[in-house]
C-alpha cells in the first residue's frame, strides 16, 4: 500500500509501488559506478514489479550485502525523491543495532542500486513457529527489544508507518535475538501529529489514518499492538476478506480475546494489548510507557511457566504466505474507493456490532 495526501487520498496499493520508493539523496548522475565499490552476483534474494534484490559483496572486505536494483523507467521525479529520502533516513539519521542498515546508493541511466545490510535469517515469525515450545518470557524479551527500538525511532523523530511481521527480520540463521526492523519505504520524519499521508498495510493501519486526520508516532504503536496480538494469540485482531468490513472493524477497535485461544495467556499481556489497540492516540501507550507496563515488569519465572500456543501462529504464517503468493495486486482506483468509503464509515462508528463468540474461520490478512 502506498502513501497519499489526505486531500487527495489515492493510495498506491501494491508492493510494486512501494518497491519504487527506495533510494538515497547521496546518489546523483555524477556518482561513481556500483562496481567501483561492490561486486554484484546473479544470486536473486527477492524481487517485485519494479525491483530485484541480488546478493553482492564489498570489494575491499568481501562482506556480504544485499543490492536492490530499482528500475527507473516509469518513475516520476517525486518517486525518485521519495526513494532517495528513504535511504537518507536509514543511512544518515539512524544508527541502531536492531534497525536494518543502508550503506550506499548508486545510479545510472536505467537503474538505482541500493546497497543494504545482508540479512539471511528470514522472518522472525518463521523462526518462532519452528520452536517446539515458546513461553511468555521469550515473547516478553522480544517485545522489550522491539519497544526499545521503537522508542529510539520516535525519539529521533522517525515514524516507520509499516510495522508488520514481514518487516521483522533476523540477521542470521543461528541467532534468535538479532532482530532487525526492516523496510523503511514509508518512513517519514515527524514532529508531533503532523503527518497527513495515508500509508501502511490495511490490517495494521491505525484508525486515525483511516479517518484521514493528522497523526504521528502513535500510529506505529497501534501497529505494534496488532503484532503483539498475533504473536500471543496466533491470529490477527482485525481480519476480513472484504476491506470495507476490515476498515469498519479497525475504526471501532472491534476485536476480542476469544477464550478458546487466549485462556493460557496472562491477563497482564492482554491488558498491554488493550492499551495499544486504543482508538484515541492520546490514550494509547507510547513505546516508553509500554516498556513500564506491568507485563514488562512481571517476574520472569512466572512468565517462563506460561506457554504461548504456537499451533494457531503456525496456521497463520502458512496461510499468510500462501495468500501472499496468489494475491492479485489491488488497483489504485480501487483503493481510492475504499479510502473514500472509510470516510463514510465514521458516521456509523456508533452502531452496535454483534460480538463474535468464536474466532472467525478466516485468519488471513487483507492487504
Amino acid at each position: 500500500m502506498g502513501c497519499s495526501s489526505s486531500s487527495n487520498p489515492n493510495v498506491a496499493a501494491s508492493q510494486h509501488e512501494k518497491e519504487k520508493r527506495m533510494g538515497s539523496p547521496t546518489g546523483s548522475s555524477n556518482s561513481p559506478p556500483l562496481d567501483s565499490k561492490y561486486d554484484l552476483t546473479d544470486e536473486v534474494l527477492g524481487e517485485g514489479g519494479y525491483a530485484i534484490v541480488k546478493k553482492g559483496s564489498v570489494k575491499e572486505t568481501n562482506e556480504k550485502v544485499a543490492i536492490k536494483i530499482v528500475t527507473r523507467k516509469g518513475m516520476s521525479s517525486e518517486d525518485e525523491k521519495s526513494l532517495k529520502e528513504e535511504v537518507d533516513i536509514i543511512k544518515n539519521k539512524l544508527d541502531h543495532p536492531h534497525i536494518t542498515k543502508a550503506y550506499d546508493l548508486f545510479e545510472d541511466n536505467s537503474h538505482f542500486y541500493v546497497c543494504m545490510e545482508f540479512l539471511e535469517g528470514g522472518e522472525l515469525f518463521d523462526r518462532i513457529v519452528k520452536k517446539h515450545f515458546y513461553n511468555e518470557k521469550e515473547a516478553r524479551d522480544l517485545v522489550q527489544l522491539l519497544l526499545n527500538t521503537l522508542s529510539y525511532l520516535h525519539k529521533n523523530n522517525i515514524a516507520h508507518r509499516d510495522l508488520k511481521p514481514e518487516n521483522l527480520l533476523l540477521k542470521d540463521k543461528n541467532n534468535d535475538w538479532d532482530v532487525k526492523i526492516a523496510d523503511f519505504g514509508f518512513a517519514v520524519e515527524c514532529d508531533g501529529d503532523n503527518i497527513s499521508n495515508v500509508c501502511g498495510t490495511p490490517s495494521y493501519m491505525a484508525p486515525e489514518i483511516l479517518r484521514q486526520v493528522k497523526y504521528g508516532f502513535q500510529a506505529d504503536m497501534w501497529s505494534f499492538g496488532v503484532i503483539l496480538y498475533i504473536l500471543l494469540g496466533g491470529y490477527p485482531p482485525f481480519h476480513d476478506d472484504n476491506q470495507k468490513a476490515l476498515f469498519k472493524k479497525i475504526l471501532r477497535a472491534d476485536y476480542k480475546f476469544h477464550p478458546a485461544y487466549w485462556k493460557t495467556v496472562s491477563e497482564e499481556a492482554k491488558d498491554l494489548i488493550s492499551k495499544l489497540l486504543t482508538l484515541d492516540p492520546k490514550e494509547r501507550l507510547t513505546a516508553d510507557q509500554a516498556l513500564n507496563h506491568p507485563w514488562m515488569l512481571k517476574d520472569k519465572k512466572t512468565l517462563e511457566a506460561t506457554a504461548v500456543p504456537l499451533d494457531e501462529l503456525r496456521k497463520y504464517q502458512a496461510t499468510r504466505k500462501l495468500k501472499k503468493g496468489v494475491r492479485a495486486v489491488l488497483a489504485v482506483n480501487k483503493m481510492k474507493r475504499l479510502m473514500e468509503g472509510a470516510k463514510s464509515m465514521r458516521a456509523a462508528e456508533s452502531e452496535k456490532t454483534t460480538d463474535e463468540e468464536s474466532r472467525p474461520a478466516a485468519t488471513t490478512e487483507s492487504t
